[in-house]
């Protein structure tokens, strides 16, 4: 992955912990439980959003891109079908 791409996923990821603190301060300063749960699904949202992008990038770099030099050094040893096997787990836990 590109030092671009990465700074974008890390930034999301930065505001998903500030969103997931924001529910901590808003339990400890006993805020309105709707209020709390609205924060709770925000924060859900962006990391499903997260994950869709890291899973779209992961497909594109190291799946389809195989074998191209690059993917990530983990994804390597492996064929395209071990990694679509590992695709499929791994979408098989991200979508419950």
């Amino acid at each position: 992955m590109d030092d671009g791409a990465r700074k974008k996923l890390r930034a999301r990821a930065s505001r998903i912990a500030g969103q997931v603190a924001g529910v901590q301060r808003m339990l400890d300063e006993d805020r309105y439980c709707v209020d709390v749960l609205n924060q709770i699904a925000a924060a859900r949202s962006a990391l499903d959003a997260l994950g869709v992008e890291l899973l779209t990038r992961h497909l594109e770099c190291c799946v389809l891109g195989h074998g191209g030099g690059g993917e990530h050094d983990r994804a390597k040893p492996m064929s395209q079908e071990e990694l679509l096997v590992e695709v499929r787990s791994v979408l098989s836990r991200f979508l419950r």
